[in-house]
């Protein structure tokens, strides 16, 4: 299975906004059950959200640290961001502001135009 890299860059983009709101929904579910009125069902329904979202984050870092031939560094603090709260979103805005997330390019490897 081949899958470009623009699209593997979207698929981070998209999970790590999702793990993100994840975590916010479980940190408001949270604080109602603790702080509140001691509801459970924010913590009931965004807690296996969040850890399915965690889950993909974390394979889908690891399939973008491959494709996009991320450093040791980088692929650690990317993985690294999945832990604090809201963090993915800041991995996702570095990542993309510096490059990492477009396609390496290989002009050697490019087809030159035949006459």
């Amino acid at each position: 299975m081949n899958i470009k890299p623009r699209t593997t860059a979207l698929i981070f983009r998209v999970v790590a906004a999702f793990e993100a709101f994840t975590w916010a929904g479980l940190l408001i579910g949270m604080g109602v059950k603790y702080l509140g009125s001691g509801n459970e069902i924010g913590v009931q329904i965004f807690g296996p959200l969040h850890g399915g979202a965690f889950i993909v984050y974390v394979i889908v870092a690891l399939v973008a640290a491959l494709k996009f031939r991320w450093s040791a560094g980088v692929t650690l603090l990317t993985l690294a961001a999945s832990v604090p709260p809201l963090t993915t979103l800041l991995a996702d805005w570095w990542l993309h502001r510096t490059g990492r997330l477009t396609p390496i390019s290989h002009p050697e490897l490019e087809a030159e135009p035949v006459a």
